[in-house]
């Protein structure tokens, strides 16, 4: 799996109708800045509204999944979501004239295609996965449904379905590395039962069906007035049931491809737990209603885990700056170059780590015999933490200096001693106005809170007078 975040490089278009609303649309996919996340947004309606893919703001599941914000909805967004997830495309700006992505071909391919053409950037930015660290289940016992997620450093998913079905039968699908869904899923397309297809249009669903976009499975005997009727609704000159099963001249593309479909919607709406996944997802019998119950116990559990705001450090990954990184662009060096990494940084937060070792000079004085690291020097090195942020605001960083003005409200309490590994998170309390910066400070050994501060920064070029 991808350790940084992406986008895409270029903009890119893709044009359809929608399946359940049957309006023609545009769909753009947009570059989008690192954090940015994957956001919708309706440029048909007055003001354009964005609507975050977000688990919280699923309205409707009626043969699909709904999002609405702000009074702007975005239909059937499980296909697109899927499809990014599959690329691991972490940042996008996802611009429809319509209310609902065009259904293309059923599946995912289609998003595929076009964003591969638009081709990938890698941004400075550690994704923020989710790794589960104790199975976490849901179960629906009316309809027998079971969703599990369990530990892995790896994101890997199972589905087993069961329609008791003398057609379709029990099914499973596995991707065991989403660098495989492209390849093996992307083309599976969404499928119903063909007594199932009047009462949906009853429903006004399925405007945009027909039968290039939908695989219709007949488990049943169909009397000619019956195909006919069915030939008239979709538009078509005549409707024939093939012998496996399948209405009307479709092959399926996989023998499981009804499986890897559920698969596929599985993918798409857990993205709407708003981070990338790191668990073997397990899934029974699964449906739009109870993957956006699962998404919302992921992100309860999500939020559960960040509670204390405790910027989650992984020594494994690659650095968002290094020390060489930060030398270019903090005037600080020996003994007083005081922060080692940046491991996390976004518009209005910092994340770095400071390893304190007995070579530290501060220690040859503070104190002989029973080594203290001086609060003033953990106060520098929050500072030095803060002074990224603030530089990071300004487009050539290394013109410009980063005063500390101001410290507020400090408290030390727990002592730093060698050995420990200091964790700094600096967060923009105000935007930054007229080059003063003001950001809440906090220090951290081993999940424990050991220095904290107010701190007001002034930028200014070095080339002011």
């Amino acid at each position: 799996m991808r350790t940084k975040q992406q986008t895409i490089k270029k903009t890119v278009y893709l044009s359809g109708v929608g399946l359940h609303t049957g309006v023609p649309v545009n769909m753009t996919f947009v570059p989008a800045r690192a954090n940015h996340g994957i956001k919708f947004q309706r440029v048909d309606l007055e003001g354009s509204p964005i609507v975050d893919a977000d688990v919280d703001n699923v309205v409707d599941l009626s043969r699909g999944t709904s999002i609405e914000q702000g009074g702007a909805r975005i239909n059937t967004v499980e296909h697109t979501l899927a499809a990014l997830v599959g690329l691991e495309i972490d940042n996008v700006l996802i611009q429809l004239d319509g209310p609902e992505p065009p259904i293309m071909d059923g599946s995912s391919i289609e998003f595929i295609k076009i964003l591969e053409e638009a081709g990938f950037e890698e941004q400075e930015a550690l994704r923020n996965f989710y790794e589960v660290e104790e199975s976490i289940w849901y179960r629906d016992k009316s309809k027998d449904i079971e969703i599990a997620a369990l530990p892995l450093d790896d994101y890997r998913l199972t589905v087993m379905v069961d329609y008791n079905s003398p057609v379709l039968g029990s099914q499973h699908a596995t991707l065991d590395n989403i660098t495989k869904f492209s390849t093996e899923i992307a083309s599976c397309r969404t499928f119903c039962f063909l007594h199932e297809l009047e009462v949906l249009h009853k429903q006004n669903l399925i405007q945009g069906g027909a039968l290039n976009n939908a695989i219709v499975i007949v488990d049943r005997v169909v009397k000619d007035d019956e195909l006919s009727y069915l030939a008239e609704l979709f538009n078509q000159p005549k409707v024939e049931v093939k012998k496996e099963g399948i209405l009307n001249n479709v092959e399926l593309r996989y023998k499981n491809e009804p499986a890897r479909h559920k698969l596929l919607d599985l993918v798409g709406d857990l993205a709407l737990a708003g981070r990338p996944l790191k668990a073997q997802i397990m899934a029974a019998r699964p449906g739009h209603a109870a993957n956006v119950a699962f998404a919302k116990k992921l992100k309860r559990q999500m939020e559960k885990t960040t509670q204390n705001k405790i910027p989650a450090y992984d020594p494994k990954m690659p650095p968002i700056m290094d020390i060489k990184h930060i030398a270019n662009i903090l005037p600080h060096r020996y003994p007083f170059a005081l922060v080692d990494k940046i491991f996390y940084l976004d518009e209005t937060c910092v994340a770095g780590v400071k390893n304190v070792t007995i070579n530290e000079p501060f220690f040859c004085g503070h104190f002989p015999g029973n080594p203290v690291m001086p609060g003033v020097l953990q106060l520098e090195a929050m500072a030095q933490t803060g002074g990224i942020l603030v530089l990071s605001t300004v487009p050539d960083p290394e013109n410009y200096w980063a005063y500390l003005v101001s410290i507020d409200k400090c408290r030390f309490r727990r002592m730093v001693l060698p050995g420990d590994t200091l964790i700094f998170k600096c967060e923009l309390l105000y935007p930054i106005r007229r080059g003063i910066a003001r950001m809440r400070g906090e220090a951290f050994v081993a999940g424990t809170l050991v220095c904290e501060a107010e701190l007001s920064a002034s930028i200014v070029r070095k080339d002011a007078k």
